[in-house]
């Protein structure tokens, strides 16, 4: 009888793979047992999760020459680094079964057999527990269409290509493209549209374009995102990319004065995040159609987007350096010293330089309690306020700016600031968000973070 039904599940060519973890937690993946070089198939992982509500993570390793993106997440935190597939929730969906997909790219110079195998990690009572999954053999066809010289056996191509070092800016594929922007038959209504091609990044991700003194913007399609226009700036904002590897937004530039004799000049930036850095690229604009293209000729565009300089269309600003590589570059942070204006009074202004605030890495929160634009001696001021914390001071759009503490996460700033109302004179304190030193709003850090917001 066992035999039959390992003869028919090869019959049908799906694995079925599953481990317990108790009477009511059940994981089964289902996944083909031959694919062909060059080809995509989906890894389909359902869990039956039982009582298990808190942190859960589910991991599997490819072996080179195999990459894996997102199709469903079941409302996890999706990624693929150095080979490992990893789905991580902070807390567990209340679904009773738990269902995700994740879509593998084959190489197609690769024959032969690798196993698949996995961990699912969760907790239960209080405790870390660790469930591995059954290893399971998948047969890879080798390819008709290469010269079979280029063929290699998966065991052999792990050791001929050794593991690659994060990858560079073009090579990780992220890429934004803004179609040349159109009339859109309405009045003298413009209409702009990007097309993103997300390569490796999954989680926050933000398009910011400038636009001209002579419009305003509403958006048209958003895909998810929080789409914002203030000061002359569009802005989509995402917490989590869509699963679709590429994707477009668009948005309808409105003539303030209703002339159409405007010329549109745009320039923007498409910023995201891979390993817990940000990084940024240029949004190139292209005289094309995107409705007009099919899947080959969109990548063959985007693969053909790379440029050099910081302007004219550039990929990588000049500002910044591309030796810290993997999908971008690192923003570089630049302070300068405040250096006071001499005044006609003899009384000189305190030195402030001691009481600076220094740049820290990745995203924090300080309680900020109070701003002028002026300089204060701090060590007096705040002793009249009760406050015996150490006070740092930064100059943020034309106002000096004290606040307190570093916190990595939000609830515990905003516990701080609730016992600063409690126990001191200051009563307006709040929350400042800040990355590597920069700040932003508290919304943004919480979606990098994937943090919750309090009250």
């Amino acid at each position: 009888m066992l035999k039959l039904i390992l003869v028919l599940f090869n019959m049908v060519g799906v694995l079925l793979m599953n481990i317990f973890m108790g009477s009511d937690v059940t994981l089964t993946i289902n996944t083909p047992t031959t694919i062909n070089a060059g080809a995509e198939f989906d890894i389909e992982v359902i869990l039956e999760k039982g009582n298990l509500n808190g942190f859960a993570r589910f991991q599997q390793q490819l072996p080179l020459g195999l990459s894996a993106q997102l199709v469903e997440s079941s409302l996890g935190d999706f990624s693929f680094d150095e080979q490992k597939v990893k789905l991580i929730w902070l807390r567990m969906p209340s679904d009773k079964e738990v269902k995700f997909t994740y879509r593998v790219k084959v190489d197609e110079r690769l024959k032969g057999e690798f196993n698949l195998k996995g961990t699912f990690a969760y907790i239960a009572n209080n405790e870390r527990k660790v469930a591995n999954v059954e290893s399971k053999t998948i047969t890879i066809n080798p390819s008709t269409r290469i010269d079979p010289n280029l063929i290699v056996d998966i065991h052999e191509f792990q050791n001929v290509i050794p593991v690659q070092a994060p990858v560079s800016l073009f090579a990780s594929n992220v890429r934004c493209i803004r179609q040349a922007p159109m009339p859109t038959g309405e009045a003298n209504d413009i209409m702009v549209k990007l097309m993103v091609n997300k390569g490796n990044a999954q989680k926050f991700a933000k398009i910011e374009e400038e636009i001209p003194n002579e419009f305003t913007a509403e958006a048209v399609e958003s895909k998810e995102a929080i789409f914002t226009f203030k000061e002359q700036k569009v802005k989509f904002l995402w917490m989590n990319l869509p699963p679709d590897p590429r994707f477009s937004v668009s948005y309808r530039l409105i003539p303030k004065d209703g002339s159409g004799d405007v010329t549109v000049q745009l320039s923007g930036k498409f910023s995201y995040i891979i390993n817990d850095a940000t990084r940024v690229i240029d949004i190139i604009q292209k005289d094309i159609d995107f409705s007009n293209m099919d899947p080959k000729n969109l990548d063959a565009l985007f693969a053909s987007t790379i440029t050099t300089g910081s302007t004219g269309g550039s990929q990588i600003s000049s500002s910044f350096t591309a030796a810290n590589a993997d999908g971008g570059v690192d923003i570089p942070i630049q302070y300068q010293e405040i250096k006071d204006r001499p005044k006609v009074k003899a009384k000189s202004e305190p030195n402030m330089m001691p009481y600076m605030l220094e740049p820290e890495k990745g995203v924090y929160y300080r309680v900020q309690v109070a701003a002028g634009h002026r300089p204060i001696n701090i060590k007096k001021y705040f002793l009249r306020y009760n406050i015996s914390h150490e006070v740092r001071t930064e100059k943020h759009e034309g106002w000096y700016k004290y606040s307190i503490g570093s916190f990595g996460e939000y609830r515990e700033a905003r516990d701080f600031r609730m016992m600063i109302w409690n126990t001191t004179k200051v009563n307006d304190a709040f929350v400042a968000a800040y990355n590597n030193g920069a700040r932003i709003t508290v919304q943004e850090a919480l979606m990098i973070t994937n943090q919750q917001w309090y009250r």
